[in-house]
């Protein structure tokens, strides 16, 4: 998959000094990682954690960046390209905060779960 059409240097996600944590700490657990932005819907609005490649992603989905966690391969982040359409102007930030995720991200067990914060970009990213 390649990033989104015509803004490739533009950074769309990161990581806080939190959410890394917990990232290394499902790595250690579970190895390498991927994030899909949920659209909604069951999961509400929040970004999934799964092993590699255990979310199939495909055309329908944009690559919007890759959080470097201090592990040997970045992690990336992934959304669907209708969600994309509606967010392309918005940087999000992978947080984590005390509760319980969706039962299908790997956090949930933990009593963390994974939440994005967002702002809109401005003409710098």
């Amino acid at each position: 998959m390649r990033p989104p059409e015509g803004d490739g240097a533009v950074e769309r996600v990161a990581v806080t000094d939190e959410a890394a944590d917990l990232i290394r700490e499902l790595h250690a657990e579970h190895g390498p990682l991927m994030f899909h932005q949920s659209g909604g819907c069951c999961d509400g609005s929040a970004p999934m954690c799964y092993p590699a490649g255990e979310f199939r992603v495909g055309s329908a989905d944009v690559l919007l960046g890759h959080l470097e966690v201090g592990l040997p391969d970045p992690v990336p982040v992934w959304m669907s390209r209708s969600q994309f359409e509606l967010w392309r102007h918005t940087h999000l930030t992978i947080d984590v905060v005390p509760g319980r995720g969706s039962g299908f991200s790997l956090e949930s067990p933990t009593g963390r779960r994974f939440l994005v914060r967002s702002r809109l970009m401005d003409d710098g990213g």
